[in-house]
């Protein structure tokens, strides 16, 4: 005689780790850390040789120093599964889409804005899409096309 079936055992597992879009997100992030990072050793480096007070240097390096490693964080918590990771990691992106609107439109450097710009929106675009959406819901993907 056949018992009932236990609901566990109807549900097909739920893979481990983040999704693909998550982890390619979280690499993303990461290089925006390794990118504020060099920026702040850029900094640190030429803050003798600068027109400005050397306080004002050090601290807009220790800011990049602290905003690179933050996103390192956020980063290796995307990488790593943590979901609370995907909010940090999509403000800093609509935060930097006025840094590349400026890149792109009233500093003229077309060089710079045009992969930033790639990079900003790419990111936040793997962070919006749905596999995302529902592993930052703690939902399982779907069974696919019925």
């Amino acid at each position: 005689m056949l018992g009932p079936v236990d609901a566990q055992e109807e549900q097909p597992p739920v893979p481990a780790g983040p999704p693909v879009q998550v982890r390619l997100a979280g690499s993303l992030v990461g290089l925006q850390a390794l990118l504020a990072l060099g920026f702040a050793v850029a900094l640190a480096v030429r803050a003798s040789s600068s027109v400005l007070p050397l306080g004002a240097v050090a601290g807009e390096a220790v800011f990049f120093l602290l905003v690179g490693a933050a996103l390192a964080a956020v980063a290796g918590g995307l990488l790593t599964g943590r979901s609370w990771a995907r909010t940090p990691a999509m403000v800093t992106q609509l935060l930097l889409l006025p840094v590349v609107y400026t890149l792109l439109g009233t500093a003229g450097r077309l060089l710079v804005g045009i992969p930033a710009a790639a990079l900003v929106i790419t990111c936040f675009l793997l962070l919006i899409s749905e596999p995302s959406r529902r592993w930052s819901m703690g939902l399982r993907a779907p069974d696919g096309p019925r």
